[in-house]
């Protein structure tokens, strides 16, 4: 897989003045991803705001059975990813895109069921794509915070690979990202139960140290 091997010319470890390429940061982040999942699907009707494999699926499911409206709230997700995508893309800007997304969750935390669901779906989901599609390499390796089946792929290509000599700690990089997934979901499945909206604060905690750590690596090479 092409997106699990070096890049041309990277060198092994590239996180001294990257922090935003670490693994702290990309997990981190995929914590977070893996708790915006279960959240949206615990508090917005079957929804996730991460993983839109999941949302196709129920999305062909539904249409194909003739339930429209729930094909239609199932297609808010994509179409909110869609477009957050396409702006962090565009903008080429982490840590404003970072900004956004930390916005998006804390105006969701504070508008959800005082607005309607849809709305609150469309803005996680705006804001989870600029995350993910500004932060999409732990050290010299891509990955995705909004899944687990990419990274376990990518997980089995390193270790099974024979050209790079880094490829073990690849793998490794992976299989931890696939557990914070499975950690943020646990632990969001949990805080979404006892604490509903206000569970939104642990995302948000989560991407502000991401913030935090990216801005002050900054300052100290700027001082350096």
């Amino acid at each position: 897989m092409q997106a699990a091997s070096a890049e041309p010319g990277a060198e092994p470890r590239v996180t001294a003045h990257m922090p935003e390429r670490s693994l702290l940061v990309a997990s981190l982040l995929t914590m977070s991803g893996g708790f915006l999942d279960a959240f949206t699907w615990l508090s917005l009707g079957g929804v996730f705001a991460s993983s839109q494999t999941g949302n196709v699926v129920f999305l062909g499911i539904d249409a194909l059975s003739g339930r429209w409206p729930r094909a239609e709230h199932h297609l808010l997700p994509i179409v909110g990813f869609l477009l957050g995508a396409w702006v962090a893309i565009r903008i080429r800007a982490p840590l404003r895109c970072l900004m956004a997304h930390i916005a998006c969750l804390a105006a969701a935390m504070l508008l959800l069921h005082r607005v309607p669901d849809p709305i609150v779906i469309l803005g996680i989901s705006f804001g989870i794509a600029l995350q993910s599609a500004s932060f999409r390499h732990v050290e010299r390796w891509g990955y995705l915070s909004v899944t687990v089946t990419g990274n376990m792929l990518r997980a089995i290509d390193q270790f099974v690979s024979t050209s790079d000599r880094d490829a073990s700690r690849g793998g490794a990089a992976m299989l931890v990202l696939c557990l914070m997934f499975l950690f943020g979901a646990a632990v969001g499945g949990y805080a979404t139960r006892r604490l509903d909206a206000a569970g939104l604060a642990v995302p948000i905690t989560l991407s502000t140290s991401v913030l935090l750590v990216c801005l002050r690596n900054r300052r100290w090479c700027d001082t350096g």
